[in-house]
């Protein structure tokens, strides 16, 4: 049986596959002994959502725990607004939209979906500038669903013996990279 994948786990993998192993390796560490201050002020910038002290609003569902079948994934949704049938992905500073946050936002409309939601519309949110980014659904971006649809079936088949990394600046840029065998050495 594969292992379900996390939500979380497909914008690491985009990045860096290798990032989830140290993720995981690390993961009952205090994160302040590796994360960046990136990272400290996103996991701050959750903290509403995570405590369900975002909004008092009976239109708004908060930190749903969900689960997509055909995916095997699970994690949380940030917010969904009922009445607008919207599922918003919150993230601290979007600077530029990466693939990883659109297959966060398209697992959570899946599971969502499976579940029996109604979503017509998926955005992310920059909590920073206050700027919202509309994402077309995966119906209406088929080249995009398609790329999801391999990156899970390739999160599914990895194997971290395999890989090697070829993109310096990714090592430049990962909290793990002292850690790290499959580096890019200049």
């Amino acid at each position: 049986m594969e292992e379900t994948i996390l939500i979380t786990e497909l914008n690491d993998y985009v990045f860096c596959p290798v990032s989830i192993y140290f993720h995981k390796l690390y993961g009952r560490l205090d994160k302040m002994s590796y994360h960046r201050e990136e990272q400290t002020k996103g996991r701050n910038a959750h903290k509403t959502i995570d405590t369900k002290s975002y909004t008092t609003s009976k239109n708004v569902i908060q930190s749903l725990e969900v689960y997509t079948e055909e995916f095997n994934i699970r994690g949380k949704i940030d917010l969904y607004y009922k009445k607008e049938k919207l599922l918003v992905e919150r993230k601290n500073n979007i600077k530029q939209i990466y693939d990883g946050y659109i297959f966060q936002l398209y697992a959570q409309y899946y599971s969502m979906m499976e579940m029996g939601y109604e979503i017509k519309q998926i955005k992310l949110y920059s909590m920073i500038d206050n700027k919202s980014y509309y994402i077309p659904l995966p119906k209406e971006d088929l080249e995009m669903d398609n790329k999801y649809r391999k990156l899970i079936k390739d999160m599914q088949k990895f194997n971290i013996r395999e890989f090697k990394q070829t993109n310096i600046s990714k090592c430049n840029n990962c909290i793990y990279e002292p850690a790290c065998d499959r580096r890019v050495i200049c």
